[in-house]
């Protein structure tokens, strides 16, 4: 852990909170002594199999109350959002015996049997919690969270330490631009581009989950490779040679038709598709704002896009990377130690 972490989680020494995010694909955990723990989990695929991942998610983890937020309620393993946050609770509760505080969307803690009732409060509330962390990490009255995960994209403004966003729902922050479905590692390639460039052409792509947006960053050289997972398109490895040929079948070729030079030539026009919806984005969250923000927190798997993004709209303002402040890893599972520090300071004992 840093030494210059900010003070913005009471004592650390006295945490004894853990903070938990349990999302569609991936479960996040922290604690604010730095302990990190990250698993790939397919939710909609294994949703029988959640309380024992989660318990040995937990297990051995140093602290005594759980707060929780989530995102996995919108797999479609479940029919409704009221049905995946009272299965995702269940889940919690099999796993852990302590005390669990579920946070919402306007900054309350629930109980379980509370969240239960509101389950669209509490119902992707991660980014709320997040944006209040990094508006304490920024120190300034006004502000923009950007935080780009392996899946999704949240553009987060604050006013007064407050998350002031235009949307509070999913499907409101989709419009509003603050969430864009879109993220460094999962997203499907088909969804960000309609064709690629092989051999002077324009080739439309296959309307398949060939490859990902994983693929274009592993070929650029700009995600480390990952031999052990097991996420990919294909669930082969995530390491550049592999890319190149799920970025090939794209196309409906293989990477025997194309050259690797071919493949990281598509990753780059499909990353300048990734930076223009990003910078879409950007500019919607930005219409009717009189001033440009202040300052702005970068945090996730993808902080690499956000200041990239930056660059583009040449922001002249502060910048705060959670991932130079924290590290690397913490940056990647900060809203699950955004809510073990919210918790720390204003949770229910």
């Amino acid at each position: 852990m840093p030494k210059d972490v900010p003070q913005v989680c009471g004592d650390v020494q006295a945490m004894s909170w853990i903070g938990l995010d349990v999302g569609g694909a991936n479960l996040k955990l922290a604690t604010a002594q730095g302990e990190v723990r990250l698993r790939e989990f397919p939710l909609w695929k294994q949703a029988a199999a959640l309380p024992e991942a989660l318990a040995g998610l937990l297990a051995g983890v140093q602290g005594s109350h759980l707060a929780v937020t989530m995102t996995g309620e919108l797999a479609d393993c479940y029919r409704t959002k009221r049905e995946g946050v009272d299965r995702i609770l269940q889940a919690v509760e099999s796993a852990w015996r302590g005390p669990i505080w579920v946070y919402s969307t306007d900054g309350r803690w629930l109980l379980p049997q509370q969240a239960r009732q509101e389950p669209l409060q509490v119902a992707a509330a991660n980014w709320h919690a997040l944006a209040r962390l990094a508006a304490q990490w920024a120190e300034s009255p006004q502000g923009l969270l950007l935080d780009v995960g392996s899946t999704t994209t949240d553009l987060i403004p604050w006013d007064r330490g407050k998350p002031c966003p235009r949307g509070r729902t999913d499907p409101q922050r989709l419009a509003s631009g603050e969430l864009v479905y879109l993220g460094v590692k999962r997203t499907p390639l088909c969804a960000v581009v309609q064709h690629l460039p092989w051999q002077g052409r324009q080739v439309p792509v296959a309307a398949e989950w060939f490859a990902t947006t994983w693929d274009v960053y592993l070929l650029l050289g700009l995600l480390p490779p990952e031999e052990q997972a097991t996420g990919t398109a294909d669930g082969r490895p995530a390491v550049p040679a592999e890319a190149h040929f799920r970025l090939a079948r794209q196309i409906c070729a293989d990477g025997e038709m194309l050259s690797l030079a071919e493949a990281k030539r598509m990753a780059r026009f499909a990353h300048q598709q990734v930076m223009q919806r990003l910078l879409r984005a950007w500019k919607q969250v930005h219409a009717g704002r009189k001033n440009q923000v202040p300052a702005v927190v970068l945090s996730g798997a993808g902080e690499f896009l956000a200041r990239e993004l930056l660059r583009l709209v040449d922001y002249q303002g502060r910048v705060v990377a959670v991932s130079e402040v924290l590290g690397q890893e913490l940056s990647t599972v900060a809203p699950a130690y955004a809510v073990a520090c919210l918790a720390q300071n204003d949770a229910p004992g």
